[in-house]
């Protein structure tokens, strides 16, 4: 075994620690939880230093700066990663030990996140998606040229080049296909609904606490959760998504985004089950959308925060080859007795089925539009409650395997019966036909030398 605390690229062959900087990380577990237990002993704490010389509380502040950090220094002594033909193994654990085998043809995503302090200190994140699994396998921190080669070497393994090649390959390239200037992303905020009905509430709503019950601190409670909405709607979103750019490469759709925080994402190729174009009422004057994905096992949601229509479709036409958003042609709910079961908002439910896809729209105020290919529905269901079932109507699901369901909502019956048995067959042929989910679809130039 090989250990180089510099942290090197790694290789086939031996175990490598992370960066040098990883024990200041590891050393805030123990700090947390000993603030944690002074904060609920505050009193008898007080009271305790108090008590105390001054050079007995120097020692004890200096016995818990050596504590935290020899763990922080012991918890990266014994974590370790390695690149072998077949997976990716993460050691780690100082008490517990656990081994992570992560294997490579199950990648999905390599994202490269570089919060604020990283990014002063020179080091980066790796995270990882694994199909089959929810949560994300990490290794923090390496070096940001360790995290580019490395991220760079599990793709390619991923794709299945052998490990010498793939490590000669390097970083695909990439093209640019969008990249949102902030000014339209701060006006896209000013014209969200959400935003400013979070703030009419966080104005209102501690007022009439107030003004009902006297006590100024429920005023305060009921303000605090309102004023967290406004800024995770606004300056939050903001900072998320300041200079989001989406690039074209082999490995798939690359998103690199944030203001403090850098993200360097990808966008697996063949794993999207469902693409959600939402749009605004306050956009559709200026033909504003924003794109959302569900990808299975991903948490990546965000594909394009906000574009023109043309530019986001597309972006679009790179997740959901051969489908052409423009020639769908939706087909709203019928009136006769969708009126009844819904009223008002069921002019908003419409539908459209193309040899590609299931599109089902809803809302008005908000306009939603979720498009699944029909190789990726898992299965389709027909429900009708009793008021439908007077009216004539039903509803028709598409389950997909990111855990989610696209609904075609307020179907005469007649046309709901059919149009499940017809998904159905085209589920079954779509999927019969699809190509396998695999990573650069397209070859990179440097492996034809």
């Amino acid at each position: 075994m090989t250990a180089d605390p510099a942290g090197a690229v790694p290789s086939a062959a031996g175990e490598r620690r992370l960066h040098p900087v990883t024990p200041l990380r590891r050393a805030w577990v123990p700090i947390a939880a000993t603030l944690g237990v002074v904060l609920q002993q505050g009193d008898n704490t007080r009271e305790w230093m108090a008590e105390q010389p001054a050079v007995l509380r120097l020692l004890a502040l200096a016995a818990l700066v050596l504590v935290f950090s020899l763990y922080g220094f012991l918890s990266w002594w014994v974590t370790y990663y390695a690149v072998t033909d077949t997976e990716l193994r993460i050691r780690t654990g100082l008490l517990f030990r656990r081994t992570a085998h992560i294997r490579l043809d199950r990648i999905q995503a390599v994202d490269v996140t570089r919060p604020l302090l990283a990014r002063v200190a020179g080091v980066a994140k790796l995270r990882l998606d694994v199909i089959g699994t929810e949560d994300k396998d990490e290794l923090a921190f390496l070096s940001e040229k360790e995290a580019a080669a490395l991220r760079a070497e599990l793709l390619a393994r991923a794709a299945g080049f052998a490990p010498e090649e793939a490590v000669r390959l390097g970083e695909a390239p990439d093209r640019e296909l969008l990249r949102v200037r902030p000014r339209d992303l701060v006006v896209s905020l000013l014209l969200s609904l959400g935003v400013w009905s979070a703030l009419a509430g966080g104005l209102v709503a501690p007022v009439v606490v107030w003004w009902l019950s006297s006590n100024p601190w429920a005023a305060v409670v009921t303000l605090l959760p309102l004023l967290g909405a406004v800024w995770a709607g606004s300056a939050g979103r903001f900072l998320v998504e300041y200079d989001w750019r989406v690039a074209e490469s082999p490995d798939g759709l690359r998103l690199d985004h944030g203001m403090l925080d850098r993200a360097h994402e990808t966008v697996p190729p063949g794993r999207v089950q469902t693409v959600r174009i939402v749009e605004p009422l306050l956009w559709r004057r200026r033909d504003w959308v924003r794109v959302e994905l569900a990808v299975a096992g991903s948490k990546n949601e965000v594909l394009v925060p906000v574009a023109s229509r043309a530019a986001a479709h597309d972006v679009i036409a790179r997740v959901l080859p051969g489908v052409d958003l423009a020639a769908l042609s939706f087909s709203g709910s019928p009136g006769a007795g969708s009126r009844w079961v819904v009223p008002v908002w069921w002019k908003g439910y419409a539908l459209a089925v193309s040899p590609d896809v299931f599109a089902a729209r809803h809302g008005r105020l908000c306009r939603r539009t979720e498009i699944v290919p029909h190789a990726k529905a898992q299965s389709v269901r027909l429900t009708q409650g009793p008021w439908q079932r007077a009216r004539g109507v039903a509803d028709v699901h598409v389950d997909t395997g990111a855990n989610g369901t696209v609904t075609a909502r307020l179907r005469e019956s007649a046309e709901a019966a059919e149009l499940l048995r017809a998904q159905a067959a085209r589920s079954h042929t779509s999927r019969a036909a699809a190509r396998p989910d695999r990573w650069m679809t397209a070859p990179r130039p440097e492996a034809a030398d």
